[in-house]
C-alpha cells in the first residue's frame, strides 16, 4: 500500500513573469501601433493587440514550476528523487549574484529566471549524475531550501530499513 505522504506537496511555485516584463510587453505591442500608423491606426491596434496575445501565451507556458515532494524534486522539465541532493543552500544578494556570474559551473543544471533574483543551490549526491549541483531561482529560497532537507531526509532509501540492511537500488533509477 502507498503511503498518503509521499505525494504531499512540501513546496511549490511557478516562476512567473515580473510585473516589469508584462510591462516591457505592453511598450513592445505598443510600438506596433507607431509601425502601422503611416497604413492604418486601426490595423496598428488589431497587430499590437495580436503581439500582446502571443508575447502573454509565449511568458506564460515557458513559465517553469519548482516543486517539492517526498517523492520528487521537480525544476522546470528536471525531476530527482529528493535522496539523491545534499546541502541545499539559500542565496541572496550578493551570494545569489555569485553563484550565477564567477561560482557558475557549466556543468549544472539551471532553472533560474533573470527576474527573480534569489536562488537555492543543493548539491547532487548521485555519484553516478555529472551534475555537480541545481541552481534554482525562487522567490521563497529558505522555504525551498527547508523543503528540500525535509524531503531528502524523509525520502532516504535507508530511513525506513533497520540498521545493518542494504539499501536496493530504486525502481525509478533502473
Amino acid at each position: 500500500m502507498r503511503d498518503d505522504t509521499d505525494s504531499t506537496v512540501l513546496f511549490s511555485e511557478r516562476l512567473s513573469p515580473a510585473w516589469w516584463i508584462w510591462l516591457v510587453a505592453a511598450g513592445f505591442s505598443a510600438a506596433w501601433v507607431l509601425v502601422f500608423q503611416p497604413v492604418s491606426a486601426v490595423i496598428g491596434v488589431i497587430v499590437a493587440l495580436i503581439v500582446f496575445g502571443a508575447l502573454a501565451v509565449v511568458l506564460t507556458t515557458t513559465t517553469p514550476a519548482v516543486s517539492v515532494t517526498r517523492r520528487r524534486v521537480r525544476a522546470g522539465r528536471a525531476s530527482i528523487e529528493p535522496w539523491l541532493l545534499a546541502s541545499p543552500e539559500a542565496l541572496r544578494g550578493e551570494d545569489a549574484r555569485r553563484a550565477r556570474g564567477v561560482e557558475f559551473n557549466a556543468l549544472s543544471y539551471q532553472c533560474i529566471r533573470g527576474w527573480i533574483q534569489p536562488m537555492v543551490r543543493v548539491e547532487v549526491a548521485d555519484p553516478e549524475d555529472s551534475t555537480p549541483y541545481w541552481l534554482i531561482s525562487t522567490r521563497r529560497p529558505e522555504e525551498l531550501a527547508e523543503a528540500l532537507r525535509k524531503a531528502g531526509a524523509q525520502s532516504r532509501p535507508d530511513a525506513e530499513r533497520p540498521k545493518g540492511e542494504q539499501a536496493a537500488a530504486s525502481p525509478e533509477r533502473l
